[in-house]
């Protein structure tokens, strides 16, 4: 292969740089922040209240519903 050296240096650099964006997001404790705020959001989405305003904001989905027993 002609350019095999090339991809390579282009695949070790790659390797490199993907290697120490997670050792950041380790040691800022990225994940456990996200783990926190995905279960927020599914609480808040179980929740009463979220249903209701899924309810609200899509007058339609009791008729697209409807629509496909039907049919």
């Amino acid at each position: 292969m002609k350019f095999l050296d090339w991809y390579t240096k282009i695949a070790i650099g790659s390797a490199l740089v993907g290697a120490s964006m997670e050792l950041f997001m380790i040691n800022t404790g990225f994940y456990d922040k996200v783990t926190v705020l995905k279960s927020e959001k599914r609480a808040w989405e179980s929740s009463p209240e979220a249903q209701g305003m899924k309810e609200a904001l899509n007058p339609w989905r009791k008729l697209d519903s409807d629509a496909r027993e039907n049919s």
